[in-house]
């Protein structure tokens, strides 16, 4: 089988059961990245981008279906710990082609208007999201610095 295949049903399984908060399955997301990367590595990265995140795969459980450390490293660096501020981790993927490109695919399926959600009652916390996320794609697309986009963070987080 291969790598993207492998990927896709690892992807598919892992999420089987969830739902975005929308209520569509969420297995859609990555598919959705997986679709606005190069073919190759970027895709197998782009379409597990969450199982390590927010299932109970583990990066071993991914080297053990003979995922490549290549991917798995790039992989780690899209994998977003709950406990890590947003920006240093941004920071992080800009430096591997692979995980940029990830990244960026995953803020613009992120930010699409019928996936962005602004919520009675908690618009602020939905607003700050977004604005993360568009000052995220913006500095991953050179379009700010790195300090620029730190400032900006701060103020964002705040």
């Amino acid at each position: 089988m291969s790598n993207i295949a492998a990927a896709i049903r690892i992807a598919a399984d892992a999420h089987a059961d969830q739902l975005d908060k929308d209520g569509r399955p969420y297995i859609l997301h990555p598919i959705a990245v997986m679709m606005n990367v190069p073919p190759g590595d970027a895709q197998v990265v782009a379409v597990l981008h969450d199982v390590v995140e927010d299932t109970t795969v583990t990066m071993d459980d991914l080297a053990r279906a003979g995922i490549s450390e290549a991917i798995l490293a790039s992989l780690r660096l899209v994998t977003h710990a709950k406990d890590e501020p947003y920006a240093p981790y941004v920071i992080r993927c800009k430096a591997d082609p692979v995980a940029r490109a990830v990244k960026l695919a995953d803020l613009r399926d992120n930010t699409r208007p019928e996936r962005a959600l602004m919520r009675p009652g908690i618009l602020e916390r939905d607003a700050r999201r977004m604005a993360r996320y568009l000052l995220s794609y913006k500095f991953l697309s050179d379009a700010i610095s790195e300090a620029d986009y730190l400032g900006a963070m701060d103020e964002v987080e705040d």
